[in-house]
């Protein structure tokens, strides 16, 4: 496995691809880029992350970065450092629901968003050309810690006009958490505490990197905390990745609530308190188009990956969006994924309705994905001839072309996105079955036969 590198960063097995030196390399880009600033400083819990976060902070100083250090937190913790400390960027070292073999940098600009493409293609260009500005000793950029972000992240959380603690608190909620030993193993439970929820079970907050079952928040994977809040008649269980960017519920009967559904029940309840749009990607459900059209909102649809929809939620000037994969973004607090955000909202709403988790995951309409893939080497056909196939053929239905080929069909959808990194195609689909779900993505193998 090669170093992987794009517009938000590098990633890769850490002393195989992710070396001291490419770590160096890709960090002495970034800072030349800021042209000096401030930049704040997190990581996961990864076992690597210390090592990495020495050599990240003397690279930045050696080419005029301020650094201000803050251990181990959230990703949207470190976003709303960028916004405290009025940085010029921001690094977080993770690599999310990888193993923990693997490690990443992470890049944000000084809005606190990840970089876009023209931001992150001109870091790979300084980084190939080793165009870095290293500056002499008296120019050098200072290192500090800022050891209060997380309580500050969390005090603006309780800060938002629709989030009352001393309502949820009243509820006497028992709360399940499985944070996988990664960033969020103290960062949850604290925030939890502060939102007045006085019974918390935890497993797997040890904020070690030693993730006990694969980290990312998947059905399989989470068998451990279902048969918990099972056994202890627990109200609500949350699931974070290792960065504590994506969110996973788990209602008071044991059942997932599913990914895709941690942003609709977000919608549901922002949209009930300050109608307007919404935003999400063009692979995830068709759940929030119905919550948006309950309040006679529209949600809008972008390429797959959180920059892109953080663009369309300020071009249509949305007052929530997220992502299918368990990503909640409330622009009140910063344009980024943040499951702590996400935690106080599902409390709040929960509160307010007076329901179970399972009675509220009831109200919602139930959809079902399929997830399947083409190996192009099989069809002898290149990725861009499949996807223009596709799209002639289902011409009629007016795909959109934004991100691949997504055809929408009256009950269901299939969506085709070529991969960057294998010789495949991946096919996302939906519908109101999982049989229906597989029928839409067998007419695209149907037609490549």
């Amino acid at each position: 496995m090669a170093l992987m590198i794009s517009v938000s960063g590098i990633r890769g097995i850490f002393g195989t691809d992710l070396t001291p030196q490419n770590l160096t390399r890709f960090t002495a880009a970034y800072g030349t880029w800021l042209k000096g600033g401030t930049v704040v400083l997190g990581r996961d819990s990864r076992v690597t992350g210390k090592i990495c976060e020495d050599i990240i902070a003397a690279t930045l100083a050696s080419v005029g970065c301020d650094v201000i250090k803050v251990g181990i937190v959230p990703t949207p913790t470190v976003a709303m450092g960028v916004l405290k400390h009025k940085a010029a960027g921001g690094i977080i070292i993770s690599a999310s629901h990888n193993p923990a073999q693997w490690n990443a940098l992470k890049l944000l600009n000084n809005k606190s968003e990840f970089l876009d493409a023209d931001q992150g293609n001109e870091v790979i260009r300084i980084s190939e050309s080793e165009a870095f500005e290293y500056q002499p000793y008296d120019k050098i950029g200072v290192i500090r810690e800022d050891d209060q972000l997380l309580d500050h992240h969390i005090d603006k959380i309780l800060e938002l006009p629709y989030i009352n603690a001393d309502e949820i608190a009243a509820k006497n909620f028992s709360v399940a958490v499985d944070a996988v030993n990664g960033a969020g193993s103290e960062a949850i439970p604290h925030l939890l505490e502060r939102l007045g929820v006085k019974t918390v079970h935890k497993i797997h907050c040890t904020p070690n990197g030693l993730f006990p079952h694969n980290p990312e928040p998947l059905p399989e994977h989470l068998t451990e905390i279902c048969d918990l809040v099972k056994e202890s008649k627990v109200d609500l269980g949350v699931v974070t990745d290792p960065d504590a960017d994506r969110l996973a519920l788990v209602d008071d009967t044991g059942k997932l609530f599913g990914e895709e559904y941690t942003q609709a029940a977000a919608f549901d309840f922002i949209l009930s308190k300050h109608p307007g749009a919404c935003a999400t990607n063009l692979s995830s459900s068709r759940v929030s188009d119905d919550v948006a059209r309950e309040y006679d909102q529209t949600c809008y649809r972008s390429a797959v990956g959180e920059i892109n929809v953080v663009k369309v939620m300020q071009e249509q000037n949305a007052v929530i969006g997220g992502e299918g994969n368990g990503g909640v973004i409330c622009p009140d607090l910063h344009y980024g994924r943040d499951a702590l955000a996400g935690i106080a909202i599902i409390l709040q709403l929960l509160a307010e309705k007076g329901m179970s988790s399972s009675e509220y995951r009831a109200t919602l309409p139930d959809y079902y994905m399929s997830k399947n893939k083409i190996q192009l080497d099989d069809l002898g056909k290149d990725a861009d001839e499949v996807l223009e196939m596709v799209k002639e053929h289902f011409s009629s239905l007016k795909p959109n072309t934004i991100d691949g080929v997504k055809i929408d069909f009256s009950e269901g959808w299939v969506h085709l996105r070529k991969s960057n990194t294998e010789p495949i195609i991946r096919i996302y689909s939906e519908g109101k079955s999982p049989e229906a779900a597989k029928a839409f993505a067998g007419k695209i193998f149907d037609l490549l036969k």
